[in-house]
């Protein structure tokens, strides 16, 4: 008897480990771009603790035959950050590791966190 009930505790507490969704895991910190606004000055924008593993068209630059791509990022979160330079992160890809930085020659329109 007591190893039925055993058992079923084991079973139930297998059961209820599996129908707890998991939350989703966030680069903790800032991630900052420069783009060119619509008067042509210099726009910062930022990704506030992005989710990990999703990729992020930068909604500035999302079109490539209406603007310029974003440039000069700056990944001051706690996870690796790869650029892409087409949305969808798709085209040429650069890594920065946290903390690091690149000059306004590192085009961009896209980027996800591992």
């Amino acid at each position: 008897m007591r190893l039925r009930n055993a058992a079923i505790a084991a079973f139930g507490a297998l059961t209820l480990a599996l129908t707890i969704p998991a939350s989703a895991s966030a680069a903790m910190g800032d991630f900052f771009y420069l783009y060119s606004g619509l008067d042509g000055r210099p726009q910062v924008g930022v990704l506030e603790n992005p989710v990990s593993e999703e990729c992020f068209t930068l909604p500035e630059v999302a079109d490539p035959n209406a603007s310029s791509p974003a440039h000069t990022p700056r990944n001051l979160t706690d996870s690796t950050a790869v650029v892409f330079t087409e949305p969808d992160c798709t085209g040429a890809s650069y890594s920065l590791r946290p903390g690091g930085r690149a000059s306004e020659r590192l085009l961009l329109r896209s980027v996800v966190f591992s």
